[in-house]
């Protein structure tokens, strides 16, 4: 309920931010906004996890395939009491995963190539834990339908700067006064909308912890494989959009430090995950 709450409420707010941007067009404009952002909000609600598994330019993996990929969800889903998810490889090289998924009978679970090589199957069973617990708690719904959304209001920004660069403003506005709103609105609701991933993103990585901590009864797993997938990310980039990085167990843009995604810190702290799970704070 808490999950869906949230939800029913980032879905409001980042419409609205869609309507505001049509909202300096006049009446069609707020009217045109309106429309756009019922299509996408109910587009991004029903594919979701379509939309994620593309930007990760994921592929499908057979049980033939991956057998221990699988024998591990199956062992972790069963003990949750979930239906197996769809399960995914990602071709980058940065070790990392998410999950997504409106509910747990539309989940998917996706893991890099670089993940696979640079775990061993314990500490990736604790990974999957992890992604398990997301899929179980409801919450990767509010990141996948955010980053969707997020990335619209940012399309949408330009498209609407563009439109009043060239003719499509309001033609009482003087002194380019639409175009210069139009320009500061392209600029602060990407930015909004990011604050509205960033708000409800951490506390969801600190129960999927502790959640996943708890499935296999150990918290060490998870905690060395934040560790390694932390220092690789630092190093090694991942062609994804900021939109989507909060999907990720560990923020796949860390290592980009230039980069205007992290003027926000869409995950906790890896440190402070690490600590928590060798304390046992998720056995309290």
């Amino acid at each position: 309920m808490k999950n869906n709450v949230k939800t029913a409420v980032l879905l409001a707010a980042m419409g609205a931010l869609i309507m505001g941007i049509g909202a300096f067009f006049g009446q069609g404009g707020l009217i045109i906004g309106f429309i756009v952002a019922l299509l996408f909000v109910g587009g991004s609600y029903w594919f979701s996890d379509t939309i994620a598994i593309k930007a990760a330019r994921a592929r499908p993996v057979t049980e033939q395939e991956m057998p221990q990929y699988y024998a591990t969800v199956r062992e972790l889903t069963n003990k949750a009491g979930m239906p197996m998810p769809k399960l995914y490889v990602s071709p980058e090289a940065q070790p990392n995963a998410f999950a997504t998924g409106r509910n747990p009978h539309h989940a998917a679970v996706a893991v890099t190539d670089g993940i696979l090589k640079v775990l061993n199957w314990d500490e990736l069973r604790g990974v999957l834990a992890h992604e398990i617990s997301h899929v179980g708690n409801r919450d990767i719904l509010i990141s996948s339908v955010a980053a969707a959304v997020a990335m619209m209001i940012t399309f949408v920004a330009r498209m609407a700067m563009w439109g009043a660069i060239f003719g499509g403003g309001r033609s009482d506005d003087r002194d380019g006064g639409n175009v210069i709103g139009l320009i500061a609105m392209m600029i602060l609701a990407p930015i909004a909308a990011a604050v509205l991933q960033m708000a409800l993103s951490r506390s969801r990585e600190y129960e999927a912890d502790r959640s996943g901590a708890q499935l296999i009864g150990d918290g060490e797993p998870l905690a060395q494989a934040l560790q390694k997938i932390e220092a690789y990310a630092n190093q090694v980039p991942m062609n994804i959009d900021p939109a989507h990085a909060t999907a990720y167990i560990i923020n796949p843009l860390t290592g980009r430090k230039a980069q205007f995604s992290n003027l926000f810190r869409s995950h906790p702290p890896t440190e402070d995950r690490v600590a928590r799970l060798r304390n046992r704070e998720w056995a309290k």
